[in-house]
């Protein structure tokens, strides 16, 4: 789960006419891990997904090594594997236990955050969670086989998607719906970035190669890999093009998983804790946000590559550091350590 002790501080207080129901810091950090965690296994099994049929068909060379790069795992993947194949890459992110970044390792903090949320999430939640992560700690290496990688992640894919479509159904409009939205829309922008990173640089084409075949395929799995392919073929027209890709994913306020689309939602999120609920603690996280918003909205994409794409991302990502921080730090500090004990003259006057 997140890092830090749950500890039973009280975020919210119950109004004079005593309807609102309290939250405990506990039920927030496990909301917005439990969001994160069920976002983090579908993009994942998206991009082993996209990246198997690529690279089986020629059209990018090194797609193993990227999905190592995006989730910044070099050192732990190398200390145990010589070389980044698929049978190594899809058995350590998908089936090792001993990785915290593999489904298996996801599925499971999932649902201990699910458990801890039982109070509040519905049977039909909890169920679907619970034989899901049955399902997937119970792969083994004949599963992820070449002759059946496809067929598992499309079914990865569809039990994360109907998680959500249950969470959407079922789960009460108060304070950890919001604290849900907020994890769930820092985890796909911090996604989005990352895949644009690692894909823009390692994709880019010599001169010769611009608008190639290869080329466009490279960069239709990459779209393929954001859930994007269709939403970017309804509404730009012309040659795919890297900074057409970039612009949409970053840009595009109507595709649900570009990073214009989650700055925004994390925004009301986090302003609806403010003034519906009197949360004032997450002035900071809010101002962060606003900032994000701002410095995207006021730049276009190709003021964003001339003065460097790389900086850019590695500045957001940052910055959805600090607001996941700053939101924990306002709604679930860390236990403070017990006082020293008392002189020994205040103990007998005691």
């Amino acid at each position: 789960m997140g890092a830090g002790v749950m500890n039973p501080i009280i975020v919210d207080a119950p109004p004079a006419d005593g309807t609102m129901p309290i939250l405990l810091s506990r039920y927030a950090e496990c909301t917005i891990w439990l969001a994160r965690y069920m976002e983090r296994i579908e993009n994942l099994a998206r991009l082993i997904d996209v990246t198997e049929t690529f690279v089986r068909s020629g059209s990018t060379m090194n797609g193993w090594q990227s999905i190592i790069q995006i989730n910044a795992d070099e050192d732990r993947f190398f200390a145990r594997h010589a070389d980044a194949t698929e049978e190594s890459v899809v058995g350590f992110y998908v089936t090792d236990r001993e990785n915290p970044n593999s489904i298996a390792s996801i599925a499971h903090a999932a649902r201990e955050n699910a458990r801890a949320l039982r109070p509040l999430i519905s049977t039909e939640m909890w169920t679907q969670l619970n034989i899901f992560t049955n399902t997937v700690r119970a792969l083994s290496a004949t599963d992820i086989r070449s002759s059946n990688l496809s067929a598992l992640c499309a079914r990865l894919k569809q039990e994360c998607q109907t998680h959500h479509g249950i969470t959407e159904g079922t789960f009460y409009r108060d304070q950890a719906w919001l604290f849900y939205l907020i994890g769930r829309n820092l985890e796909r922008g911090d996604q989005i970035t990352r895949l644009i990173d690692i894909k823009y640089h390692t994709l880019l084409p010599s001169v010769a190669g611009v608008g190639s075949e290869v080329d466009i395929g490279q960069w239709t799995a990459v779209l393929r890999s954001a859930a994007a392919y269709h939403a970017f073929r309804r509404v730009v027209s012309g040659e795919m093009t890297p900074g057409a890709v970039a612009g949409f994913l970053l840009k595009n306020d109507g595709f649900p998983r570009s990073l214009s689309t989650c700055l925004r939602q994390l925004h009301w999120a986090v302003g609806h804790l403010r003034t519906d609920y009197g949360l004032k603690h997450g002035y900071a996280a809010a101002e962060r946000i606003e900032e994000l918003r701002a410095t995207l909205a006021e730049q276009t994409v190709k003021d964003i590559i001339l003065r460097g794409l790389h900086e850019f991302l590695d500045w957001v990502q940052r910055e959805l550091r600090h607001v996941q921080g700053e939101i924990a730090q306002a709604f679930w500090p860390p236990m403070e350590p017990p006082p020293p004990p008392a002189p020994a003259q205040s103990q007998s006057q005691a």
